[in-house]
């Protein structure tokens, strides 16, 4: 068991309003966890203390050199008054894969799953309980060295911070529209594509932002190499169905592995749906679409939980599916999928742990 030492505020913020509708990644809660690395002494002096700002040296490695790694996850408040996680130890299990493309110190499994529990339990009475919100964890570890030189960092800070949200497109669960990105790429076999870290997302804005310009919510990614085989949305994975079969690109090494979306494709089999992992290109997609058989298209992510996308714009070919609704997949994997996390549903999985 991880020795967290604790510190509470002694200003507790005021709780937002159950009747405001709560903007995503806006709002942060009483308390942090904090835990330090040393070289030579290890992940040392873990602590829950009160929210506050960083005091770092401008020197610090991360700011020049981008060696960061940060996670995502939720917590539910189910109806009879539990907390739950929703696949922990699958985003622990990505966090110190992460970690060492990054060449940043692993964390011990257990420790990490303390320390999630133990902040989460501290600023518990954070949780929302409105449908559609959640309490979203941000892990993260930052290079803290005061050193302008490139080579992995000597220390580092593991942080967790929690903050209430709803959902994380305007639209709530109604079809996003996608832009496809032909002219920029987000990563290539052999980069950081399938670790979780700021580079990844820093490349993608340019592209976001041309996109918003236009009314598309998110940008599809196409391979850095042929810019023709799909990759992931900005902050989901992408999931087709094409004549029944459900089609999503296989992880080839510039994708990043999403929790959802391994809880995605193990819910199609289960329910005897044709799957399939491979490469597929938007050529394809738009020649199922001509032939209308394209049923369906959804992201996939811890965020949006699933997001059906309801427009595809690729070139000066707009795509609509499901005459821009959503699709009975869509739906089910998302009726299951929330009715898991909020303890509606039965886990016969093993996918919630119980914070206490």
């Amino acid at each position: 068991m991880l020795n967290i030492r604790i510190e509470k505020t002694t200003t507790p913020k005021e709780l937002p309003s159950k009747d405001n509708p709560l903007r995503f990644g806006t709002i942060f809660t009483d308390h942090m966890f904090i835990m330090n690395y040393d070289e030579g002494k290890g992940w040392h002096d873990a602590r829950i203390v009160p929210y506050q700002p960083l005091n770092l040296e401008p020197s610090a490695m991360v700011f020049h050199y981008g060696q960061e790694m940060f996670e995502g996850l939720k917590a539910y408040k189910t109806e009879d008054g539990r907390t739950l996680l929703f696949r922990p130890d699958k985003n622990i299990e990505r966090a110190n894969r992460s970690n060492q493309r990054l060449c940043i110190p692993e964390i011990d499994p257990d420790d990490f799953m303390d320390a999630l529990k133990a902040i989460v339990e501290m600023d518990e009475a954070w949780i929302p309980t409105k449908e559609g919100t959640s309490l979203y964890i941000r892990p993260f570890v930052i290079a803290t060295d005061p050193f302008l030189g490139v080579r992995p960092s000597s220390s580092y800070l593991f942080i967790i911070i929690l903050s209430p949200v709803g959902a994380y497109y305007p639209e709530g669960l109604d079809p996003v529209k996608i832009w496809v990105e032909d002219e920029y790429v987000r990563a290539v076999k052999g980069g950081i594509g399938a670790v979780k870290t700021g580079g990844n997302y820093v490349a993608s804005m340019k592209s976001q932002v041309k996109a918003h310009d236009e009314g598309y919510s998110q940008v599809l990614w196409l391979d850095g190499v042929h810019r023709k085989y799909i990759e992931e949305v900005g902050a989901m994975n992408i999931f087709f169905k094409i004549d029944g079969t459900i089609v999503t690109p296989e992880l080839s090494g510039s994708i990043l592995p999403g929790v959802t979306r391994a809880s995605v494709l193990e819910l199609c089999k289960e329910w005897g749906l044709p799957v399939k992992e491979e490469r597929i290109s938007i050529d394809e997609i738009y020649e199922a679409h001509k032939k209308g058989h394209l049923e369906e298209v959804f992201g996939t992510g811890t965020a949006a939980v699933i997001s059906p996308v309801g427009q595809l714009r690729w070139d000066k070919h707009i795509m609509t599916i499901q005459g821009g609704g959503i699709g009975p997949i869509s739906q089910k994997l998302y009726d299951t999928i929330t009715g898991i996390q909020l303890g509606r549903i039965k886990d016969i999985h093993n996918w919630t742990v119980e914070v206490k």
